[in-house]
């Protein structure tokens, strides 16, 4: 389950959408994580460029990865503006058990901050502020990158 969404994420919404899908699949765990902007350095908002390809074939290696694991992943994120004390990102790991699960979510959510096409800006009084200190270079980005 792979989702976009223009603004905040209605966590609630997605939430019972990816419980209904879930409840029937005798997996033993749901686990989520839910990333939400907070209040502070003067930030009003983020905001999030997103090139959707490349993201959309970054989240299908996972799903790969997994096939034999009876895992399903989700995934929700925003485009564009998210107000503080909104939520931007959502991710799920439907597994057999626990503890496998536990293990995914966490290397998902790392791997996707290391990983994913999603630039994200800061809002400081109204200004859009790329946020670099904040950044990581994508792995084999850039015109003189070399494949591995």
């Amino acid at each position: 389950m792979f989702e976009l969404h223009q603004g905040s994420l209605e966590i609630p919404s997605i939430y019972a959408r990816w419980y209904e899908y879930a409840k029937d699949k005798n997996c033993g765990a749901l686990i989520t994580f839910c990333g939400i902007v907070r209040a502070e350095d003067g930030i009003e908002a983020l905001s999030f460029d997103i090139y959707e390809p490349l993201l959309k074939t970054w989240f299908e290696k996972w799903c790969q990865k997994l096939a034999n694991e009876n895992v399903s992943l989700m995934f929700a994120h925003s485009i564009g503006e998210v107000k503080v004390h909104e939520s931007s990102y959502f991710a799920g790991v439907l597994s057999k058990q626990r503890k496998l699960g536990l293990k995914l979510i966490n290397d998902f959510v790392e791997d996707f901050k290391a990983s994913a096409p999603i630039w994200k800006y800061d809002i400081i009084n109204g200004e859009k502020i790329y946020a670099k200190e904040r950044s990581l270079k994508l792995q084999g980005a850039g015109i003189l990158s070399t494949k591995d």
